[in-house]
């Protein structure tokens, strides 16, 4: 079973490195306890970036331990809960299993799968790896977003349980190999079909019917 790891929350920050001044919320620290989850997410977090985040079909970013278990063993890296700025780092999470629209109770509080994190920049800032995006992209390791249906509380060690599951094909994964790697005509129907999928999602299915 999804089980919550460790629990993330960040405020805007500005940085300086050999690329220049940056500002972002990336940085996050380590929640001991509860903490209250609204519509836009963790209280205390908020996002630098209001333009790409922020909105509540990203109200809570989550990552699998697996993933960084993966590039360490695979890329020799030395990664870390929490080292791409999730606020839910997850254990038991695997993202050819978790679909778009899949309601999970966490938890008093429920939330629903939105698609897919789209990595960046910043998370190559991060890590100190300068091909990190090309490498999250060729591993389809994104990790996820979520909406929030019922505020509540959570903290490290809630688990998940799941109430529906309505698009059992459109897998966090499928959404990615769909989009970045291997297009599949009649998923990205599917997917067009899930409610309040994210429109930049929509823009790539569509782009890649040709609409």
């Amino acid at each position: 079973m999804i089980s919550i790891h460790s629990i993330y929350i960040g405020q805007p920050q500005t940085y300086t490195n050999e690329k220049g001044t940056w500002q972002s919320s990336i940085f996050r620290t380590l929640v001991e306890g509860p903490i209250a989850l609204g519509p836009r997410g963790l209280d205390g977090d908020q996002v630098s970036d209001t333009k790409n985040h922020g909105n509540p079909s990203q109200a809570i970013c989550c990552h699998p331990m697996a993933h960084y278990e993966f590039f360490n063993h695979n890329y020799g890296m030395s990664l870390d809960a929490g080292n791409v700025g999730e606020n839910w780092t997850l254990i038991n999470a695997d993202e050819d299993e978790i679909c778009v629209n899949d309601v999970y109770r966490v938890g008093t509080a429920r939330v629903r799968v939105s698609g897919p994190r789209v990595p960046c920049f910043k998370q190559a800032y991060r890590v100190q790896q300068d091909d990190w995006v090309e490498l999250t992209l060729k591993e389809l390791r994104t990790g996820f977003y979520l909406w929030v249906e019922t505020p509540g509380s959570v903290q490290a060690g809630d688990r998940w349980e799941l109430e529906s599951r309505s698009h059992p094909d459109a897998s966090i994964q499928a959404l990615n190999r769909c989009v970045y790697q291997a297009f599949d005509a009649d998923l990205a129907q599917n997917l067009l079909t899930i409610p309040d999928l994210h429109a930049s999602w929509q823009r790539k299915l569509k782009a890649g019917l040709g609409e």
